[in-house]
């Protein structure tokens, strides 16, 4: 029997209160959420006077200029050597293959999975997925104040912006009035809100400005405008002089136009696996579940913001998008 959401919750305040060392690592390419919670939950556990490891693979740093204020001067891009003689903490992460182990059977044997994703695998040894939390930061948060770890600046910091980044700004569905209870003790706790704000959404540099209007300007409808999306080729970034991380932001502009029920972002990529399409989706009136058809593509995420990875062609991918839209609209 599966434990309840209580009992899932005791036993990830037992295990960060017994355990002694501790691994934290989030999914590849972290986005706010999940850098935020990975460096506030390190911070949170040495108050409580731990010995933690946290983990960034060295593909991901340097961090995107829109966090390249937070410390990471601390964090690691190798697994340790005694990775099996400490409680891994995985956050933000709704899979393994996500993560530096890859698989489950390179999973460690104690490992304590924190997310707040409704698609979470639980794949951990002890899961603590609160799929009613507005971002794994919520979780967190709440996770403090359990283990009574008083809010610092930088601990607060790293929370509100995994709370700012995973609400879209408090504009999806799932900002909830714990979300907004949670910004409050945050902001009196003394972060400057404004400050974390102006770091992630402003200060634009000029090639994602011209990746920004290249996106928009090629912005294509479907289903009578249900299905808002633009598409982003390798030539677009090499022209405008912009890496894949400049893409954040432009699906929120698809998501806003008038009788879009579904916005996605398809851009080009090229990997080791040749190449494919990388889609990112928003819902825009949360009444289309696109973590849905994220899964369907083989990939995953919310309700109101997912995402995956095809090597279909252009043609064949929106049509699996239409299809998909159509079945639940």
């Amino acid at each position: 029997m599966n434990p309840t959401a209580t009992e899932s919750r005791e036993q990830t305040i037992d295990a960060l209160s017994v355990g002694e060392r501790f691994f934290l690592v989030t999914h590849e390419h972290p986005d706010g959420d999940a850098l935020g919670s990975l460096l506030s939950m390190t911070m949170i556990l040495q108050a409580l006077g731990k010995d933690v490891v946290a983990f960034i693979g060295a593909d991901d740093l340097p961090l995107s200029y829109e966090y390249d204020w937070l410390d990471v001067s601390d964090v690691v891009s190798q697994i340790p050597a005694d990775v099996d003689e400490r409680v891994v903490v995985l956050l933000d992460c709704g899979n393994t293959e996500r993560s530096p182990f890859g698989d489950a059977a390179a999973t460690p044997e104690h490992l304590v999975n924190i997310d707040h994703h409704h698609d979470n695998t639980r794949f951990g040894s002890i899961n603590y997925v609160d799929e009613d939390a507005s971002s794994t930061a919520e979780v967190v948060w709440g996770l403090a104040r359990e283990l009574e770890v008083p809010l610092t600046r930088p601990i607060a910091e790293g929370l509100y912006l995994g709370l700012i980044t995973d609400t879209g700004r408090f504009m999806y569905p799932n900002a909830t009035a714990r979300s907004h209870a949670m910004a409050t003790e945050l902001l009196a706790s003394g972060i400057d809100g404004n400050l974390i704000f102006r770091r992630v959404y402003e200060n634009l540099p000029e090639a994602k400005l011209h990746l920004f209007a290249r996106a928009l300007s090629g912005t294509e409808r479907y289903l009578d405008g249900r299905l808002t999306l633009s598409v982003l080729s390798n030539a677009d970034f090499e022209e405008c002089g912009a890496p894949p991380s400049y893409t954040e932001g432009i699906v929120d502009f698809l998501r806003a136009v008038d009788g879009t029920r579904v916005a996605a972002l398809i851009r080009e990529t090229t990997d080791a696996d040749g190449e494919s399409y990388r889609i990112s989706m928003r819902s825009s009136d949360g009444e289309i579940d696109v973590s849905k058809i994220a899964r369907a593509g083989g990939g995953g995420g919310h309700a109101a913001a997912a995402g995956f990875k095809s090597e279909l062609p252009r043609a064949e991918l929106i049509d699996l998008l239409c299809k998909q839209i159509s079945e639940q609209s």
